[in-house]
């Protein structure tokens, strides 16, 4: 089990464990990196769409961060052994971002493409939101917001008292943000110093009931974070090249745990849900809708 090497960013990151043979490298060059995003998209709109419910516009801003994870040379994992000791995990948090998470669980191999039309099917295990005990590659049952964290911290705990190397990502979002086990969290892992721990906040700045801003404001948020004990980085989350030079500094970093606050835009690469932010929260795209929505994502599935 390996690292990928990492392209975005051009510089190589390799990683290989004890004796564990080690599959291919799993990120592509900079073109191949861009289709994987596409592809990204296109699943989580044909996916809500089949199941006429879920998060599409929730998943689609996080696409380039999910891509850089795990094709960027990132993460380290094995689909054929999910549950490696040594492994990197990676948590979504907002769990209602499932449609992502599946999305890119599919084309790293956990499970074939053509499971993502199961999305909230009866009996399927692509359930509305991620269940840890039937689905590969799923590390935390989510969706009651704000636990993300708190169980990031607790992997990253055993990580120290095992003497094991493995690193641990969360993602949150802003409207996620505003529950107080958040920021509990937050102030143990500073204080505890965690530095194989990594917070990623999707910072679409739109919740379910309105703008970020409106409900419940964070800023300053940086400011917050590093009171709070954390190192924090600021980012476009949707440029691939921003997104992997952030995961780089968060490896170079010690002593602290690392926020990257990923500016984003909910239902990235859809006009339709781009224009209308507060109003899809939860809304699949229509199926007439749908052509359109593909054709402008640009995938090819």
């Amino acid at each position: 089990m390996q690292r990928g090497t990492c392209v975005v960013g051009y510089r190589q990151a390799t990683k290989t464990l004890g004796e564990v043979e080690v599959p291919e490298a799993r990120s592509q060059d900079r073109a191949e990196l861009e289709a994987i995003a596409k592809r990204l998209r296109a699943h989580i709109v044909t996916a809500t769409t089949a199941a006429g419910s879920g998060h599409p516009s929730s998943s689609l801003s996080m696409v380039e961060i999910l891509t850089t994870l795990y094709f960027g040379g990132v993460l380290r994992y094995d689909p054929d052994d999910p549950h490696d000791p040594d492994r990197d995990r990676f948590i979504l948090s907002k769990g209602h971002g499932a449609p992502g998470l599946y999305a890119v669980l599919a084309e790293a191999g956990y499970f074939p493409i053509s499971d993502l039309e199961s999305l909230r099917r009866l009996g399927s295990p692509l359930e509305g939101h991620p269940n840890m005990n039937r689905l590969p590659g799923v590390e935390a049952s989510t969706g009651s917001l704000g636990q993300g964290l708190s169980i990031g911290i607790g992997h990253a705990l055993a990580a120290e008292i095992d003497g094991k190397d493995y690193r641990v990502y969360v993602m949150v979002g802003d409207g996620e943000s505003e529950e107080g086990q958040v920021w509990e969290a937050m102030m143990f892992a500073g204080n505890r110093g965690l530095d194989n721990l990594t917070l990623i906040i999707d910072r679409n700045r739109n919740q379910q009931t309105g703008p970020v801003d409106q409900v419940q404001p964070l800023d300053p948020l940086e400011d917050k974070l590093r009171a709070f004990g954390w190192d924090v980085r600021t980012i476009d989350g949707h440029s691939l090249d921003a997104v992997a030079e952030a995961f780089e500094w968060a490896r170079s970093v010690t002593g602290t745990p690392q926020a990257i606050v990923a500016n984003t835009v909910k239902g990235k690469g859809v006009a339709l849900l781009e224009g209308g932010q507060d109003k899809w929260h939860g809304k699949p795209i229509p199926g007439d809708e749908e052509a359109k929505a593909l054709q402008e994502i640009g995938a090819t599935l």
